[in-house]
């Protein structure tokens, strides 16, 4: 019996010694698991405030009078969904939430950040504090002037084209999304990435990408970037409830790429402003121009496979082509969907714990059956 307990203290030292030995990502990565649209308490944050006065969304007359069927029921619960929304003509027709959510609690919408940057560089870029889109980055940040590095540019990044070694594997306790993720030191993260393949040429989804993009907005505004967003966005969208952007540490820098928190309500909005090609209630907060070709692929670009000229992705913001249509919208790791529906004039919100991992070309199958039970909504609408 004493042997058996050395055994067992000696084999915890060992393990305790090698814990600490880790670098400070992984050990929180080994704490934490998996990320969660839970995440709030886990990390520090920045608070972005509301409006002074709020907007709301109208209530259909036929609101919540659709019933799914229990193929789509069974759907939405496999995948965990917490909140389902359909919007049309600026009215909820068919709200739903579940597992304890509801329309105050706010959730992580994951990489569905990355277009918030995105909106925001265009908005620095129509006030001239970023002068053109094709500045190379060093312009902005100083470790870009050098090496390869120096020949990305604003626009590289905003098409994910910007060939630096990022790999986007959550689940690997050593990969640079991890300490991204997990760590407190992102701009040191980033700004010591290498460049792997040429810039401009073909589209690699990287979220190291969106991060340097945020780092750009925050030396050509001299603000925050969760404070320029309250300033630019989300105050002039008047909305009704606080969002919080997580930070690598106490006063330190945005997750960017990753990690803005906020309810199906409010993150429809950027929805609506895409249908509105930027006009919020009159007032243009995002140029027509820019965020036009922020919402259309940037076909000059070879495809994620290195073949077909890219049709999906424009500057931060996915398009997915669907029967036909062309919707623009943002798109979380797991499962967090706003999407856009010009020729319905139309928002589906889609949030939750878990993604179907069947692909469809270059997106999970999921995203096309939330546009499916969305669209059979709006189209049994009386």
């Amino acid at each position: 019996m004493k042997k058996r307990y050395k055994i067992l203290l000696t084999v915890v030292v060992v393990l305790g010694i090698a814990y600490f030995c880790l670098p400070y990502y992984a050990r929180q990565a080994l704490l934490y698991w998996y990320p969660s649209i839970d995440d709030l308490s886990m990390f520090d944050k920045h608070t972005v405030r509301k409006a002074d006065t709020c907007w709301t969304w109208g209530i259909a007359k036929d609101y919540n009078t659709y019933e799914l069927s229990p193929e789509d029921d069974a759907y939405l619960n496999d995948f965990r969904t917490v909140s389902f929304l359909v919007i049309q003509n600026d009215s909820i027709v068919y709200e739903e939430y579940r597992s304890g959510w509801n329309d105050t609690k706010t959730s992580n919408i994951f990489s569905s950040t990355k277009s918030i940057v995105g909106l925001l560089v265009g908005i620095a870029y129509d006030e001239g504090k970023i002068a053109s889109l094709d500045d190379p980055v060093g312009k902005y940040i100083p470790e870009f002037n050098e090496g390869k590095k120096k020949n990305i540019t604003i626009r590289n990044l905003l098409t994910m084209s910007g060939g630096l070694n990022w790999d986007e594997a959550y689940a690997s306790l050593f990969s640079v999304t991890t300490h991204g993720y997990y760590g407190n030191d992102l701009y040191d993260l980033v700004t010591t990435l290498d460049v792997i393949e040429e810039p401009g040429k073909q589209f690699s989804y990287r979220s190291g990408d969106t991060q340097i993009l945020a780092f750009v907005v925050e030396k050509a505004t001299g603000k925050s970037i969760s404070d320029y967003a309250e300033e630019k966005l989300w105050k002039p969208m008047q909305v009704c409830q606080d969002a919080y952007w997580l930070l690598d540490k106490k006063d330190g820098d945005e997750k960017s790429f990753c990690c803005f928190h906020t309810t199906a309500r409010e993150i429809a909005r950027f929805a609506r402003l895409m249908l509105h090609h930027g006009n919020w209630n009159g007032k243009q907060l995002v140029s027509e121009e820019y965020i036009n070709e922020a919402m259309s692929p940037a076909g000059y670009l070879k495809d994620e496979w290195g073949k077909d000229s890219l049709d999906y992705y424009g500057f931060q913001i996915w398009i997915m082509n669907y029967k036909g249509q062309q919707n623009p919208y943002f798109r979380g790791m797991l499962g967090q969907y706003i999407i856009a529906i010009p020729e319905k004039n139309a928002i589906i919100v889609r949030l939750g714990h878990k993604k179907d991992e069947e692909r469809i070309r270059e997106t999970t199958r999921d995203v096309y059956r939330y546009m499916d039970i969305g669209t059979k909504i709006l189209d049994n609408r009386k």
